[in-house]
């Protein structure tokens, strides 16, 4: 990886899979859906393969028990209320930030650096949780998946957040999980870094050459150190 070739002055960072461990309520939604449905449990192991595409996406997986694939319509239309009102119950039962998270998130906030949160999850969903976990107020601006047209890995919504702040796309930094991060990213012309530990559908991030790869967000400390 090249490192960071400038010093950001914003720091863009995902949530499902970065800043939060997600999956044990997304299974809790999926599994309460399926049950409704009349059909089998999906499980974590399965959820943590299908995340990382918005919450219709997610159903759409778990309705065909695959990654690929598309479910009867008519079936996506009954499943996809079930899941948003068991998901919106229970949306930070069982999330906990990642190890790291709250010191990292301490370390830029004491710093000086700018804070944003971009992802894919609805609004509806996005702030409940970072409320409830007391990560809300780092943040500076929230784009969730359903604040613009589009979503990563369009650029839109990282060039939203850095024109809304006022930052150069080429003093901003991604910090996500996913190739769509790196996407985005790319797109948009920021610098990019990712985490070993989130949902990348089974791949190893490094294939999707980040800038930098790190194994928590308190290890900003060093690679901001050396930008």
């Amino acid at each position: 990886m090249r490192g960071l070739a400038v010093r950001p002055q914003l720091l863009l960072i995902d949530l499902d899979g970065t800043l939060v461990d997600t999956v044990p309520d997304l299974v809790n939604a999926v599994d309460v859906t399926m049950r409704e449905l009349g059909l089998p449990p999906r499980g974590e192991a399965s959820v943590r393969e299908w995340i990382g595409n918005g919450v219709e996406r997610l159903v759409r997986r778990a309705l065909v028990n695959a990654y690929e694939g598309e479910p009867d319509e008519a079936l996506f239309r009954r499943a996809h209320p079930i899941f948003l009102e068991a998901y919106a119950r229970d949306v930070s039962t069982y999330s906990r930030p990642f190890p790291g998270v709250v010191e990292g998130l301490d370390y830029l906030a004491g710093t000086g650096y700018r804070l944003g949160c971009v992802t894919n999850k609805a609004a509806a969903f996005t702030e409940p949780l970072l409320r409830q976990l007391g990560l809300y107020d780092y943040f500076e601006i929230v784009v969730s998946g359903d604040t613009l047209p589009q979503k990563k890995p369009h650029p839109a919504p990282l060039l939203h957040a850095a024109r809304a702040l006022g930052v150069a796309p080429e003093r901003a930094l991604m910090v996500g999980d996913s190739i769509h991060d790196v996407e985005a990213a790319r797109a948009a012309g920021f610098q990019v870094a990712c985490v070993t530990y989130g949902y990348n559908h089974g791949m190893d991030i490094r294939d999707a050459r980040p800038d930098a790869v790190i194994g928590s967000l308190l290890d900003l400390r060093e690679l901001l150190g050396s930008a």
